[in-house]
């Protein structure tokens, strides 16, 4: 019985996260990394996404892992998509108690691609391109509606960017637990572009390294969920074209 309580303890906890499972690019469907399928895999597939370990959170600010996760590497492929599109991210269910801001980011990778390519962490690279809190004092967040099915979560890239190859944070700050520090969970995650179109931007203010971005005593870091007060998103303000 013992072993049995255990293993639901567990199936519990695996529900109890999230990642992004999978996205339309381009008008292309891509299967973002599968962390409890790909490493067990003989040949795992390229993607676009790069490694995540699992769908558990990053609890410290100013580890390497607040940038694309824990373990996180490179990515063989890229997704080509035209400045201005659209991009659908569509996360596993999220957990409703699990309330908080959802926050996109971009970094642009070398010419040659992202391929081989992780920003360490003192490089401020990373420009925000979306972001979204607490409506008001209301129990609806940014995250609310990944909380029921289909989970989808869309941002638009911003039509002035440059053509060339560029990386994409994407994470939900989870606050459950917020109300001290560590208690906020970040589940962020980064996926490869390949941007086309005539844009001639490359975001040169506003940028901001991981970590670095984010501090303990952000008022977006440590905060109350479970009281009626305003929420400040941590991090730059977006970039606008």
């Amino acid at each position: 019985m013992k072993t049995f309580a255990t293993l639901l303890a567990s199936i519990g906890l695996v529900a109890a996260h999230g990642f992004v499972d999978n996205a339309t690019i381009g008008g292309q469907f891509y299967q973002f990394y599968q962390p409890y399928q790909d490493p067990y895999m003989g040949s795992p597939p390229d993607r676009i996404s790069r490694k995540i370990p699992g769908n558990g959170p990053v609890e410290d600010v100013t580890s390497l892992a607040i940038q694309c996760n824990a373990d996180s590497a490179p990515a063989k492929l890229h997704a080509s998509a035209a400045a201005g599109s659209t991009v659908t991210l569509r996360w596993t269910i999220w957990p409703d108690s699990h309330v908080g801001p959802v926050i996109t980011y971009m970094a642009r990778c070398p010419d040659t691609g992202c391929q081989d390519w992780t920003p360490s962490a003192s490089d401020k690279v990373w420009f925000k391109i979306k972001e979204g809190g607490r409506e008001g004092t209301s129990n609806v967040w940014a995250a609310t509606p990944l909380m029921t099915a289909p989970a989808n979560y869309e941002y638009t890239i911003p039509s002035c960017l440059k053509p060339g190859y560029y990386l994409v944070r994407h994470e939900i700050i989870a606050l459950h637990s917020a109300y001290s520090y560590p208690g906020a969970q970040f589940y962020p995650g980064c996926h490869q572009l390949q941007v086309t179109g005539s844009g001639t931007k490359t975001p040169s203010s506003g940028l901001v390294s991981f970590p670095g971005a984010y501090k303990s005593t952000d008022p977006g870091v440590t905060y109350d969920a479970y009281q009626a007060a305003t929420y400040t998103i941590p991090g730059p303000a977006v970039f606008t074209c």
